[in-house]
């Protein structure tokens, strides 16, 4: 997975009157959890852009200025209900042998032949939570939707890996090919036209019939 670098200062007081004047300098007040006791540091709003504003999944190298450097997940993030702001981030150190768990982006690949035939893809997870050790860790999830017919679906369990384990039930739909509108009235009236036509040939039958015996009488 790939990993992006944030350049952190240590916090050396965690009070409120503090956190705010960090805040006002256009710092993020953030804490690292998973090790021997939390670290408490901050950096400029801006190194988190990359890290927080994308679809894609990242680690995170947390350099400090004192030389020390420790390799995480972000874990959790609080904005501002107005500013949307960035208030503060929780990060959760990573250790080699130690799984970790985090969502992973799905990507889909390939042409459904549903599609194809008038069908409108869904994607019912667009993430998905996985399990897994760091070095495992992919930087997507590919969910190939080529053999979807309209009506199928695409179930979690066709996706497995043995590098790390879905969090989610067997029966967890990833995506699906389903009938448009059009496509909906279009075979509704298909059927209707089908219904008339049968309906005018059995009548026709009928009425042969009906003259066939009156001339046999």
């Amino acid at each position: 997975m790939k990993s992006i670098t944030i350049n952190g200062s240590q916090r050396e007081s965690v009070g409120k009157k503090d956190t705010k004047a960090l805040r006002n300098a256009g710092q993020v007040p953030c804490v690292l959890y998973g090790g021997d006791k939390p670290v408490h540091f901050s950096a400029p709003e801006l190194a988190f852009s990359k890290l927080v504003y994308t679809p894609n999944a990242h680690t995170v190298v947390i350099a400090i200025e004192n030389g020390k450097s420790y390799n995480a997940i972000m874990q959790d993030i609080q904005f501002h209900p107005v500013t949307d702001r960035i208030l503060h981030i929780d990060f959760y150190q990573l250790f080699e042998d130690k799984e970790i768990t985090m969502e992973i982006p799905v990507h889909v690949i390939g042409t459904s032949r549903g599609v194809l035939n008038g069908g409108v893809l869904r994607k019912n997870k667009r993430k998905l939570r996985i399990k897994a050790l760091p070095a495992n860790l992919p930087d997507y999830v590919e969910a190939d939707i080529t053999p979807l017919k309209i009506g199928s679906k695409l179930y979690i369990t066709a996706l497995a890996n043995p590098d790390y384990k879905f969090l989610h039930p067997d029966n967890t739909v990833v995506c699906q090919v389903r009938r448009s509108r059009a496509s909906v009235a279009e075979f509704e009236e298909e059927e209707e036209e089908a219904a008339a036509e049968a309906a005018a040939e059995a009548a026709a039958d009928g009425t042969a019939t009906e003259a066939t015996s009156e001339g046999q009488e």
